[in-house]
């Protein structure tokens, strides 16, 4: 992971030991932390710090494009999306369809996301309009634009369907416009994860700043 330090070994633990006292006078960081140590996921510019603060710091800066995943067969790519919109700040994730999805893949990452809910496409769409934000489909169906001709907007939403089936015919009429990927191989689609990763770092590369460096 991003996070290991050069000369990491597998048998080494992930993360950092009991902080060492004095503890830091900051209300940022948790005291079960700072006592039993920090083995979570994450960067080290939140060792110590609490799931709320992380949230709160997080919030500040979240970019403003969204992530909508349908979820009409339990996906077990969704939790895999889930944790990439995270590693990319994405402002929320939506899943479409059933409300209960495979969290593993997630990495508990999605406790530093806002996910939403929505039990269809058309009450995505609501939202989205609410929100004027334009729905992007990211799949290889006829008519669609490559994803690197133009542009994707600032401010979206990229939808993604399910692994197989991609994008559902219940879902293509609330589009604003689909966006496909180039792929030079004899396959016919690639996995749903990796798709979302490759649409969510083209829009990193359009409209992203630098990663943070300190808290």
């Amino acid at each position: 992971m991003a996070e290991r330090e050069a000369g990491y070994r597998p048998d080494e633990p992930i993360g950092v030991g009991p902080h060492p006292r004095p503890w830091p006078d900051d209300d940022r960081l948790d005291p079960e932390l700072l006592a039993d140590g920090d083995r979570r996921n994450v960067v080290d510019r939140y060792r110590y710090w609490s799931v709320e603060a992380i949230v709160a710091d997080l919030d500040r800066r979240r970019h403003p494009f969204h992530v909508a995943i349908e979820n009409w067969q339990h996906d077990l790519n969704i939790g895999t999306v889930v944790r990439t919109a995270n590693a990319f700040l994405a402002a929320e994730i939506h899943i479409v369809g059933r409300k209960r999805w495979n969290r593993r893949g997630a990495m508990v990452t999605d406790r530093y996301q806002h996910v939403r809910h929505h039990g269809d496409p058309e009450d995505l769409a609501r939202w989205a309009a609410t929100n004027e934000l334009p729905l992007i489909g990211i799949d290889n169906l006829a008519g669609a634009i490559p994803l690197g001709a133009s542009p994707l907007p600032r401010a979206c939403v990229l939808v993604f369907g399910q692994e197989g089936p991609g994008l559902s015919e219940r879902i293509r009429p609330v589009l604003q416009e689909c966006r496909s990927i180039p792929q030079y191989g004899s396959t016919r689609s690639i996995n749903a994860g990796v798709a979302a990763g490759i649409a969510m770092h083209a829009w990193i590369a359009q409209h992203g700043g630098p990663e943070p460096t300190s808290p």
